[in-house]
């Protein structure tokens, strides 16, 4: 297995070292496997460094690295939803927060005392990245974030389907990479589904709201599909749960009757919403619905998605592994994973060469390529 986006001749930056923070081992140990397979190295055991983020009976923690990592390349691995993992403070059992990863990341950065030649943090779901813009007087948490990281010495932040890509202009002078899961989609799609045309006739891409359009414009200009839209109708008059409720869905966009429908959002948090939209179309005589979500929180439980299920509104519900997954999800017929890890093995070898990622990030010849390939047969 090689890597096709790196030049034989091209140095590699530092030596290169993966930390993986808690809850992320499984999805790390994948990376580590891949790259050593593009590399070829029989004297290298693993480009993982260990690290140690014990914490205390009041629930302060420190962070410990077991090995040098001084002149390294250094990759910190990082999901700070991951409240499968716990700690126990005062003798009780707590779930990680969003907030106690964060800290942890940072405590991480603080081990190695500037020792690193350079810190990239790949953060797939962005830590309070929807509370990316200012409505009143309130907090900006995202941006503050992003210039805590780069304070600190983060030469470069990853991150996976930004729920409002203008974030980065918080650090206009620093690393900030948005990548999109199109083409790992498109493919778990049509292997998990033979029978789908990417048809403009047979098949639709929907948005389920106006705010992840540009994401759905990709998807429908890469296939050559129409595209339709949903807008939030809400009563501005009241708040529940720090947001005012959304009255109802409404749709713009052609006739999606006898059609597949392919709905795209960057993510699913209590699920309501992509039901209503999935339950509307199916009212207008859509075919099957097909759902993609780069992150599957699932925060209410699974059940609202079994009825779905049942009822016939979903069919298919794909999410990436670049986060924690609820375990019951592998038992879902409804749902299907889409494997990220080679994906983040390519661009972590590929910037520790010190080479472009922009093919990387734009796969539009891979998604034609796969495409054609489902028309012929």
């Amino acid at each position: 297995m090689t890597n096709n986006f790196i030049s034989d001749e091209t140095p590699i930056v530092g030596k290169l070292s993966i930390i993986s923070m808690k809850g992320c081992e499984a999805i790390t140990a994948r990376i580590d496997e891949y790259l050593k397979a593009f590399r070829h190295c029989e004297n290298i055991d693993t480009y993982v460094t260990h690290v140690n983020c014990p914490r205390f009976g009041t629930g302060e923690g420190k962070c410990v690295i077991d090995e040098t990592v001084r002149g390294h390349d250094v990759y910190i691995i990082c999901d700070v939803f991951n409240y499968g993992v716990t700690y126990k403070m005062y003798g009780v059992e707590n779930h990680m927060s969003p907030d106690d990863h964060f800290q942890d990341l940072k405590r991480i950065i603080a081990a190695m005392g500037g020792k690193a030649r350079r810190v990239t943090v790949v953060m797939p779901m962005l830590y309070e990245g929807r509370q990316h813009r200012r409505s009143g007087r309130e907090s900006l948490d995202a941006a503050l974030m992003l210039q805590e990281l780069v304070n600190m010495g983060v030469a470069n932040i990853i991150t996976f389907d930004a729920h409002d890509p203008r974030i980065s202009n918080a650090i206009p002078l620093s690393g900030f990479d948005d990548v999109q899961a199109t083409y790992q989609m498109i493919k778990a799609l049509v292997r998990n589904v033979p029978d789908i045309s990417m048809n403009k006739f047979d098949t639709i891409v929907i948005s389920p709201d106006e705010g992840g359009m540009s994401r759905c414009m990709y998807y429908s200009s890469v296939l050559k599909l129409d595209l339709g839209m949903f807008y939030k109708r809400r009563d501005y008059s009241r708040i529940v749960n720090g947001k005012n409720p959304i009255v109802a869905h409404e749709y713009l966009g052609r006739d999606v009757n006898g059609m597949d429908v392919i709905i795209v959002d960057d993510m699913i948090s209590s699920g309501e919403s992509v039901i209503d939209v999935a339950t509307n179309l199916k009212k207008q005589g859509a075919k099957r619905i097909f759902v993609f979500a780069s992150f599957g929180l699932f925060c209410n439980g699974l059940d609202c998605f079994d009825n779905a299920f049942k009822n016939g509104i979903v069919d298919k519900i794909f999410t990436t592994n670049l986060i924690y997954r609820n375990p019951e999800l592998a038992n879902r017929e409804w749902y299907c994973e889409v494997d990220m890890s080679k994906y983040m093995s390519l661009l972590i070898d590929t910037l520790n060469h010190d080479e472009t990622i922009s093919k990387l990030l734009d796969p539009v010849n891979k998604i034609n390529a796969l495409v054609d390939k489902l028309e012929n047969k």
